[in-house]
C-alpha cells in the first residue's frame, strides 16, 4: 500500500510517518509548513489543505491506497478569537471537505481524526463511537464535527477515529506543560472536574496503520486503555513517574477560570467497538506515560 498523510510535522502524524515506514509502505507526508520547518522525515511535499485545486493536483500525482488525514487547527482557545473563525473552519471543514472530495474521486480510503469535543460532556457515561448526541460547546468542536460530516457525507471506505488528551514527542501537550511548570512552580493547580483518558501518539499511530491494513470502516473511539481520569489525577501520575516534587492542587473549572473555550466534563470514550473490530487496543495510560517519559529523557 502507498499512504498519503497529512500534517505530517504535527504531534500525531510525525508518529504516524514512522510507523509507516517502520512498516515499510511508500509514505508521502505533506504539511502547511516548509519540511525543514514540519520535521517531517522521508518523501514530503508543503501542501496547504484549504486550497482545493492544490490538494486535488498533489493527492492525484501521489496516487495512495489511503489518505491518513491528521492535519487540523487544534488550538482550543484560539479557535474562539472572532479574527480567526474563518481559518479555523477553512482548515477543519474545508480542508477536510477537499481531502474527502478527492479521495471520492480516486475510490481511496481516508482516516479522519477527531475528538471528544465533538460532544457536550454531560453525564457520566461513556460516549459511544455512533452516538449522535453531539452538541460541541466550542469552536474546535464545532469545526471538527463539520469535518466529521464532511466525510461520513462523501465517502463509504472512511474510519473516522475521535481521540482525547492527546500527547506525543512532536509538538505541545499536557505531559510537557506539567513537566516544564514543576522546573519553576512547587504547587501547581489542576482541574478535577474534567474526566476522560490520555491518548499517546505513538500507540495511536500503530492502531491508525492496523485500520488501514483492513476495510472495517466506520467511527471508532481510541484512547489509551485504563480508569477514566481527571487531569489533576493524569497530573499527579506525571510527576510521580517524573520523580518531581510537586503539589498538585485539585480545582474545579470555574475555580481555575483560564480558558476561553468552554471544556466538556465528560470526556470518557467508549472504546468497545475497537475490540468488537478485532483490533488491538492500546496500552494503557500509564504504561504509556512510562515509556513516553522514557523517550523525553532519551531525547535530552
Amino acid at each position: 500500500m502507498k499512504f498519503f498523510v497529512s500534517g505530517a510535522g504535527g504531534q500525531l502524524g510525525y508518529d504516524v510517518m514512522n510507523e509507516l515506514k517502520k512498516r515499510g509502505y511508500e509514505t508521502i507526508g505533506s504539511d502547511v509548513a516548509s519540511r525543514d520547518a514540519a520535521s517531517a522525515g522521508g518523501e514530503y511535499v508543503q501542501l496547504d489543505i484549504t486550497k482545493k485545486g492544490d490538494v486535488e493536483r498533489v493527492i492525484q500525482a501521489v496516487h495512495p491506497d489511503a489518505v491518513i488525514h491528521c492535519a487540523a487547527w487544534t488550538d482550543v482557545d484560539m479557535a474562539e478569537d472572532e479574527d480567526k473563525l474563518e481559518l479555523v473552519r477553512a482548515v477543519n471543514v474545508y480542508g477536510t471537505q477537499n481531502i474527502a472530495d478527492v479521495c471520492k474521486k480516486m475510490d481511496v480510503k481516508m482516516t479522519y481524526l477527531s475528538t471528544d469535543y465533538v460532544f457536550d460532556g454531560e453525564g457520566t457515561k461513556p460516549w459511544e463511537p455512533d452516538c449522535e448526541s453531539y452538541r460541541p460547546l466550542n469552536v474546535y468542536g464545532q469545526t471538527k464535527l463539520e469535518g466529521e460530516l464532511a466525510v461520513r457525507n462523501t465517502l463509504d471506505k472512511y474510519f473516522i477515529v475521535r481521540i482525547a488528551w492527546v500527547f506525543g514527542k512532536n509538538g505541545k501537550n499536557f505531559v510537557k506543560t506539567m513537566l516544564n511548570l514543576s522546573r519553576t512552580h512547587d504547587m501547581i493547580r489542576v482541574v478535577k472536574d474534567q474526566i476522560g483518558t490520555p491518548t499517546y501518539t505513538y500507540d495511536l499511530a500503530r492502531l491508525l496503520v492496523d485500520m488501514n491494513e483492513t476495510e472495517k470502516y466506520g467511527c471508532y473511539h481510541a484512547t489509551n486503555e485504563g480508569t477514566y481520569i481527571s487531569w489533576y489525577d493524569f497530573a499527579c501520575e506525571i510527576f510521580r513517574q517524573a520523580g518531581r516534587n510537586v503539589e498538585v492542587i485539585p480545582v474545579t473549572t470555574e475555580e481555575y477560570g483560564l480558558n476561553k473555550a468552554a471544556r466538556p466534563f465528560n470526556s470518557r470514550l467508549d472504546r468497545r467497538k475497537l475490540l468488537e473490530a478485532g483490533f488491538e487496543p492500546l496500552p494503557v495510560w500509564q504504561d504509556a506515560l512510562r515509556r513516553y517519559l522514557k523517550e523525553m529523557e532519551t531525547e535530552v
